[in-house]
């Protein structure tokens, strides 16, 4: 039996948006929940040696296409941003700030944060544009602020990170099933399959 699937992603990474679309639905159609872990896609690739597609020679043209494909398959909202990528600490610590306090507020933020990124194009990098958005879905500005800056909030994100990298995720989205490992936003699938089977 599988009762939750971690769900990794980066804010900055357009494969994960559009996982973030299909993921709850698929899992919990079959009774399992979805633990959403917003990681960092930087010190992942210090290990692999991996870059950002989009700054890839050849992968750029083809994974640009691509999410535009994509986006008109999945008929969602999509625009490359002009600023891309972009560091999303601040998003990650104000998820798991969020998390610790109401996991549903938590999940409409990531949301809100992936579509104001890569359904509107507008920037989500800097404090005051994630304390916007978590400010739209009633969350105190102040507080949140406050909170950004404290040592406590940063280091979970670092925690986070480095959890992440102990049990093999190297990319995102990166979706962990009963200790498999599956990558990409093409794999919902395979994990549907793996859950009807309880693997094969």
């Amino acid at each position: 039996m599988v009762d939750s699937v971690q769900f990794y992603f980066d804010f900055s990474s357009p494969y994960s948006y559009f996982a973030s679309f299909k993921i709850n639905q698929t899992c919990e159609s079959l009774g399992c929940q979805v633990e959403w872990k917003p990681i960092l896609l930087g010190p992942l690739f210090n290990i692999t040696g991996s870059a950002p597609l989009n700054t890839i020679p050849m992968k750029a043209e083809y994974c640009v296409n691509d999410w535009d494909r994509l986006a008109r398959y999945m008929n969602v909202p999509w625009v490359l941003p002009k600023i891309f990528p972009i560091a999303t600490q601040v998003a990650a610590r104000t998820f798991y700030w969020l998390h610790e306090r109401d996991h549903e507020l938590a999940l409409k933020f990531a949301k809100e944060t992936f579509m104001t990124y890569f359904g509107h194009g507008q920037d989500i990098s800097s404090s005051e544009s994630v304390v916007g958005i978590a400010a739209s879905l009633g969350v105190c500005d102040v507080e949140l602020s406050f909170a950004l800056s404290s040592e406590t909030v940063k280091e979970r994100v670092k925690y986070e990170v480095q959890a992440a990298q102990d049990v093999g995720v190297f990319g995102a989205p990166y979706f962990i099933v009963n200790g498999e490992g599956f990558w990409g936003s093409d794999r919902m699938w395979m994990i549907r399959r793996w859950i009807e089977r309880d693997g094969w």
